[in-house]
Parts: structure tokens; sequence; C-alpha cells
């Protein structure tokens, strides 16, 4: 079995800068997301978002906001993602479910027994999502402007998209 694991914050909606996606109601898609995740669907057995959400941690919003946040994700992108991993947790707290450490794609593959995580692809914006993906030795992709990471990581990246659609345009054609 394959995965296509997600980051959320600038991948699947917009990225809140020095803040936190507390509530429904501040959840805004990217553009395309919907889109992006119905052509990729039928080319993986899951999809799964891995999210640290340390503003849990911080006191900012409860388990319960998250889900409700999570509740509009589900329904705004037709309920197409599998599962959401999350971990509250601070970054201080070295947490071994706090990506980039893997705890959240070791819980999936226990949740799935057939999930082989090197089948599996990992899209973040990110350098702690993709030393997640090369820790658990799957394909990464890198979307959104955060080049620098490209540039100065490249072992980590094995492509670079601007958006989860672009990066679904090129699966699809690949397949």
């Amino acid at each position: 079995m394959n995965a296509l694991f997600l980051d959320r914050d600038g991948v699947l909606n917009v990225l809140r800068q020095g803040d936190y996606v507390k509530h429904p109601d501040e959840l805004e898609l990217l553009p395309g997301v919907a889109e992006a995740l119905r052509m990729l669907r039928p080319h993986y057995d899951h999809i799964f978002v891995a999210t640290n959400q340390q503003g849990i941690g911080k006191g900012l919003m409860t388990e319960d906001d998250l889900a409700a946040v999570h509740s509009k994700l589900q329904a705004e992108t037709g309920h197409l993602i599998d599962r959401i991993y999350h971990c509250p947790d601070l970054e201080a707290a070295r947490s071994p479910y706090r990506k980039p450490n893997i705890g959240m794609a070791l819980r999936a593959r226990r949740e799935h027994p057939g999930l082989r995580l090197k089948s599996c692809t990992m899209v973040g914006d990110s350098m702690t999502d993709m030393l997640f993906g090369r820790r658990c030795g799957m394909r990464t992709v890198l979307i959104g402007s955060n080049s620098d990471v490209a540039t100065t990581r490249p072992r980590l990246v094995d492509c670079h998209y601007p958006t989860l659609l672009d990066f679904a345009r090129q699966a699809v054609g690949e397949r």
C-alpha cells in the first residue's frame, strides 16, 4: 500500500504567519486544493495529513478547536483525506510524533499494516516536512515559494512545485 502524506498549513490552507488556524472560520483553502486531491485520490491507497499543531501545547486552542478546523477541512476537500494525524506538543518537548520525527508516519503504518512508507510521498512546504519524508524513506515534494530549502538542502527534495495542484497535474501526467 502507498499513501500521500500532506502537511496542512502552507500546502492545503493559507499559512497564517506568526499565528495558528485556531477556529474553522480562520481556515482558508489554497486555490486548487480540492481539485488536486480529486486528481491524486485514484493514485494513492490513502491520503493522510501529518501536521504539527503546537498551538494546542501553547494553550491557544484546544483539541476540540482543532477537530472543528479539521472537520471543515474535510468538508471543503470532499472528504478525500482518510486520516489527519497531528502532534500538539511544543517543539521543545522533542516529541517522537512532532515532525521531523516520524511518529505520525509510524502511527499510520500501525493503523494500516500493509502501508509501505518507502512507497509513499510526503508533500510539504518546509525543511521539517522534507526531513520527515526523508527519514521515512518517502519521495519528497516541496510546495510553495520556500525554494531556499531546495537550494540549501537539495538532497532532501525530490521535486518542487508552486502549488499542490501543479504537483497533481504533473503526477497524474506521469502515471
